[in-house]
Order: structure tokens, then C-alpha cells, then sequence
């Protein structure tokens, strides 16, 4: 299905990137902060790409959906092309900035689609990123043995994202704008995204601390070799993917028992990841972590896309809920040179306090 392929394609970009920083790093002779500050433009550019498309791809989700993509492949083949520090930084801006409007512009056109044909989908397709970073991320590792350079991979990348956008003119989407809410209707809907969003944020703090910390957790106190460290986040991302799926082939589960299991157990897995003793109980508490938290952001957007046609709240998870992503390195960074990072990650534990709140006041 296109939407599948879509999301796997975007997913092997960010899989293979991992895996290709220490030779970004080699090839342009540049320092680690120097690094750190090309990808922290990421955002910058993402989060005023998804506003824009949030407000002139619904309606048109089929048409924004191919033209996102082609635009993620076009940004993707640039990256390779970088000779010096201040390209990589303006290459990661648009890089940004495409993936941004391929996230809003992929949830809006899942969400169309489920409400259109009444299937279930928004776990199906959000399951295909995480088993696609797993998959990338070691084949760009056997790429580089094998003697490939960052530009090679990259056009490899790029020309699989541009396959995956060829791909969207065969999904069976309806033609026209949905009717815009009323003004007053319009401030419900942005409040309901904010609740959402909100939510869906708490989770992906989580998430992105686990795959940018999870390594440095068991390699530096845990005693782990680095073979085993690195799989920390492949755990994580197959827990995630079990848990997308198994909600997907149960009868629809209600937003309220999810808000439950991601809450307990999404919080207990990290607090257990953090503080357990163990390499072995560390990772225990990941895969605890992915499983339990894995179907919320997609139920979420499953609600959204239900709740309102004309793909508002859809935009407005999509766009707050990102935020986690943006959030989370400065917070478990600040976190760390208060208490340390194994009780800063447990620390994190905290973040299912909300989703165990929304549940004891959700009736349904």
C-alpha cells in the first residue's frame, strides 16, 4: 500500500542517517559540537514546514502526499552533495523542513483514508517506521565496509524515497476540500489538538530519549561492550513495532485502555530501564517501554482523523506532538547533570503521569 511504502522509505533515510554520521563527521573534518550544531537545524526547519502544509494539504492529501515525498528525496540526494560545515547546515534545514511536510501530509492522508474506506490504518503505517530504521540502519553499516561513501548511500536513499512517491497516485482518495469548520467550531478543534498533541508528546520525550540515549546508558554504566549497546534502540524499535501491530489485529481497543498501558507501562519500562542494575534488566525496561507506548501516537491520530474531517486536529497532533522530538535531548541533557543520566531517564517515568490522568478522566 502506498502509505506503507511512504513511511517505510522516510524511515530508511532517518536509519541509514545514524549509521552515516561518523563518516559525515570523517568526511568533513569537523568536530562533534560542530556536528551537533548542523543537526540541531532539523527543526527549525521542520516545524514551519508542517504549518504550511497543515493548512494547504487538506483536501489535496493525495497531491501534497507525492509532492512531500519527491521533495524528502530531492532534499535527501543534497546531503550528499555537502562539501563544507556551513552546506550540511543549510542541506538539513530543507531536509527538515521536507520531512516536516511529509509528516503532516502522510497523517493527513492515513487519516482521510480511514475515514473513506473504515479500515484501520494508522498502525499499520506508523509499524513500518520502526522496522524500517532497523533494517537500515545496519545495512548502511555493511554500505560503508563494503567501501560506499555518504554521497553514494544517500543517492541510493534518495532514489528509494522517489520510488516510494511514484507509488502515491494508486492510493483511492476522495477529490475536494473538506468543509472548513466554523469559527467557534475551529477553537474546539485546536483545543482537542492541543490536548492530543500534548499527549502524544509526553510519549515521544520517551522515544527520543531512548534511541539517543539508550547506548551511552549501557556502554558507560552498565559495563556493555559497544556491540551490545548498540542494539539498545533496535529492542526498543522492534518492542514498538509488536506492540503497533498486535492493536492492529485486536478488535478496535478503546483510547482510554491505551492511555493505561502507556502510561503504567510506558512509565514503569523507562524508570525500570534507567535505574535497573543490569544490562539485561536496562534492556528489559526498553522493550517494556516500546511495547507499552508503540500504538499510543497512532490511536491518537486514529481519533484525530475520526473525531474531525477536516483534518485540523490531525495537523495540530502532528505539529505539537513534535515537539517531544525537540524537547527532549535539552531536557534529558539537563536532567543528566542534575541526577545523572540512569536516574534521568528514570526521571522520565514521570511523563506517564498525564497519560494515567487522561485515563482516570477519559469515561470511554
Amino acid at each position: 500500500m502506498p502509505l506503507i511504502a511512504v513511511c517505510a522509505a522516510w524511515a530508511v533515510f532517518w536509519g541509514s542517517w545514524s549509521a552515516l554520521l561518523p563518516a559525515v563527521k570523517l568526511e568533513l573534518g569537523i568536530s562533534a559540537a560542530d556536528l551537533g550544531l548542523a543537526l540541531s537545524v532539523v527543526p527549525v526547519g521542520a516545524l514551519p514546514a508542517m504549518a504550511l502544509t497543515g493548512r494547504l494539504a487538506r483536501g489535496r492529501e493525495r497531491g501534497a502526499l507525492m509532492v512531500s515525498t519527491a521533495a524528502f528525496a530531492v532534499s535527501v540526494a543534497c546531503v550528499g552533495l555537502v562539501t563544507e560545515p556551513w552546506q550540511l547546515a543549510a542541506a538539513l534545514l530543507v531536509v527538515g523542513a521536507a520531512s516536516g511536510a511529509l509528516d503532516i501530509a502522510l497523517n493527513l492522508a492515513t487519516g482521510r483514508a480511514e475515514r473513506e474506506t473504515g479500515r484501520r490504518l494508522f498502525q499499520a503505517v506508523h509499524a513500518a517506521f520502526p522496522v524500517a530504521v532497523i533494517v537500515a540502519a545496519p545495512a548502511t553499516g555493511l554500505a560503508r565496509s563494503l567501501g560506499l561513501g555518504v554521497g553514494a548511500v544517500l543517492v541510493v536513499i534518495a532514489l528509494i524515497v522517489l520510488a516510494a512517491s511514484l507509488s502515491v497516485p494508486a492510493l483511492r482518495l476522495g477529490h475536494g476540500r473538506p468543509e472548513s469548520p466554523a469559527r467557534s467550531d475551529r477553537r474546539g478543534l485546536l483545543g482537542a489538538a492541543v490536548v492530543l498533541g500534548t499527549l502524544a508528546a509526553c510519549a515521544l520525550v520517551i522515544e527520543n530519549s531512548v534511541e539517543q540515549w539508550s547506548v551511552l546508558l549501557l556502554e558507560e554504566h552498565r559495563g556493555a561492550t559497544p556491540l551490545v549497546s548498540s542494539a539498545a534502540p533496535s529492542v526498543y524499535m522492534a518492542a514498538l513495532t509488536v506492540g503497533r501491530l498486535v492493536v492492529q489485529l485486536l478488535p478496535r481497543v478503546p483510547l482510554r485502555a491505551l492511555y493505561l498501558v502507556a502510561g503504567a507501562g510506558g512509565g514503569m519500562g523507562i524508570a525500570l530501564a534507567g535505574l535497573g542494575g543490569t544490562v539485561l534488566v536496562s534492556m528489559a525496561g526498553f522493550a517494556v517501554t516500546g511495547l507499552a507506548l508503540g500504538p499510543l501516537v497512532p490511536a491518537l491520530l486514529s481519533r484525530a482523523a475520526a473525531d474531525d474531517a477536516s483534518g485540523t486536529i490531525v495537523w495540530g497532533v502532528s505539529t505539537i506532538s513534535y515537539t517531544g522530538f525537540v524537547v527532549s535531548p535539552l531536557l534529558v541533557a539537563g536532567l543528566s547533570g542534575w541526577l545523572g543520566l540512569p536516574a534521568a531517564l528514570a526521571a522520565l517515568g514521570l511523563l506517564g503521569l498525564p497519560l494515567l490522568t487522561a485515563f482516570a478522566l477519559r469515561r470511554h
